[in-house]
């Protein structure tokens, strides 16, 4: 019996989803393995496998496949009309996009990644800058032609691709509501912790036994060290496939917390990829519902577990164990006040959870104006710190500290940003959720034990794929639409609370 229209899109997909995996191993390479010579060699390579995933999505092929699919789709299950809805979600993207643009914006990326590196070693942004320039112009290029085809302002087909059906509108609401009450906030957090400080924890905590405990922390949260692996780069980042991950953090010798956390945080990544339906897993309904939902499953790992103190109750002989440490500095209320004390610092991936809203409101606006070329690429380093001062009360010590933090603009990933804050948002309103349907969360977590807490992840979020809008997916989790008032009720109970 000859594949239906729609058995032969699953195979196509299916193609395009191996692709897709090879690229995630080879970009997982250029950052922890690669040697620094090979960019040139690697740029061809993933602008190879970029053009062939492109040339399959814009084929004739698919797209009549695709129409005839609909026109026969009542004979379709509901994932089935879903995986569709998101094919046909995909091919539109890729239609809109010319196959020389994605080869000249993957090799564009893939040099400005390497000069990024570099610029941040020599702290000398002017040599980074021509390759910025490149890649936001392609960007631009991009996002034109893809909010043509798809109808929406450039910058909100940017966001789609990162966060489906979110507008920047839905975002300037949500952000409207935490940059009224952040920043005072921010002064009373920080006014209450100065009259009861935490005692410092110093030391040098040699990488290699940073690394012991973190992969026994990561083994009882339930990493799965048969499929995936965990390594070091200078940016802590999630790659490969769910039967293939690779999670990477950062360890630092005089920060005890620094590697553990990120791992934890990349944890959180990767459970979500691993959580996601099996049956589905090649095809487009079977991928993750964007980095906003993403983001809120690391950052309610790393934020809301972690820093918690039944986390740090279960942590504490961990620490001894592997640290040989000993003294009031290393008890459960001092950990707990080191790790949630609030700070203003220039570091995205330092920030406490109260400020990292504003590092996320800062590049939000700062990327939209060099998008719209109000800002120019020679003048982000300045634009930067005047941001910085506005909105974190500092002014950073270099362009390290500074525009040179983050790579994702380095490897065109415009419209990402804005994830970060609306999976802050996400998470703390699925934490509010779970804690009022399990009374006993804190007592599995202070004695490590984490199945109960990914149980339910994997019912609410992850086993959904990319079957529902993130909306609709908050809205069925927690039962009732995303909103800002979570977030504001958790960090002022958690952060106003006398000590």
């Amino acid at each position: 019996m000859a594949a239906s229209p729609y058995q032969q899109l699953e195979e196509e997909f299916r193609r395009v989803h191996a692709f897709r995996g090879a690229l995630a191993l080879l970009r997982w390479d250029s950052a922890v393995m690669m040697p620094r010579g090979s960019a040139e060699v690697r740029g061809e390579q993933l602008a190879a496998l970029e053009t062939e995933c492109h040339a399959i999505l814009v084929s004739p092929k698919v797209s009549r496949l695709i129409d005839r699919a609909h026109a026969n789709s009542q004979s379709l299950e509901d994932w089935q009309l879903a995986n569709l809805r998101e094919m046909r979600r995909q091919r539109d993207h890729a239609l809109a996009t010319p196959n020389s643009l994605v080869a000249r914006l993957a090799k564009a990326s893939a040099r400005a990644e390497l000069y990024w590196l570099e610029a941040r070693r020599t702290n000398r942004y002017a040599d980074f800058a021509p390759h910025l320039a490149e890649v936001l112009q392609l960007i631009r290029d991009r996002a034109g032609l893809l909010g043509q085809h798809l109808g929406l302002a450039p910058y909100d087909a940017l966001i789609d691709e990162y966060s489906p059906g979110v507008t920047a509108a839905d975002i300037d609401t949500l952000f409207k509501s935490l940059a009224r009450r952040l920043p005072t906030l921010v002064r009373e957090a920080i006014d209450l912790q100065a009259a009861t400080p935490s005692l410092p924890i110093t030391g040098k905590f040699a990488p290699a036994k940073q690394r012991a405990l973190c992969l026994e922390v990561l083994k009882a949260v339930g990493f799965p060290f048969d499929r995936g692996r965990v390594d070091e780069s200078e940016h802590p980042f999630t790659e490969g496939t769910a039967g293939d991950i690779r999670i990477t953090t950062r360890f630092e010798a005089g920060d005890p917390f620094q590697g553990l956390l990120g791992a934890l945080h990349e944890t959180g990544h990767a459970m979500y990829d691993l959580g996601l339906p099996k049956e589905w897993r090649d095809q487009p309904v079977g991928r993750n519902r964007g980095m906003a939902l993403e983001g809120s499953q690391s950052l309610f790992i790393e934020m809301l577990v972690a820093r918690s103190r039944p986390f740090l109750t279960y942590l504490k002989p961990l620490l001894e164990k592997h640290y040989g440490v000993s003294g009031p500095e290393w008890e459960v209320e001092n950990l707990y006040r080191h790790l949630t004390r609030v700070r203003r610092g220039p570091m995205r991936a330092d920030a406490d959870e109260l400020t990292y809203p504003a590092h996320i409101l800062l590049r939000y606006d700062l990327e939209k104006r060099l998008l719209s070329g109000e800002l120019s690429v020679t003048d982000l380093p300045e634009a930067w710190n005047e941001a910085a001062q506005s909105r974190l009360g500092l002014r950073p010590a270099n362009d390290v500290e500074g525009c040179l933090q983050d790579v994702h603009w380095a490897v065109g990933q415009f419209g990402y940003f804005p994830a970060y804050a609306l999976g802050s948002l996400i998470a703390i309103q699925l934490w509010e959720k779970l804690r009022a349907a399990n009374e006993n969360l804190d007592d599995e977590i202070s004695r490590g034990q984490f199945e109960g807490l990914f149980t339910w992840l994997r019912e609410r979020v992850h086993s959904a794929g990319a079957k529902l809008t993130v909306q609709d997916l908050v809205k069925e989790a927690t039962d009732r639409p995303l909103s800002a008032a979570p977030a504001l009720r958790y960090l002022e109970a958690k952060y106003l609370e006398p000590r």
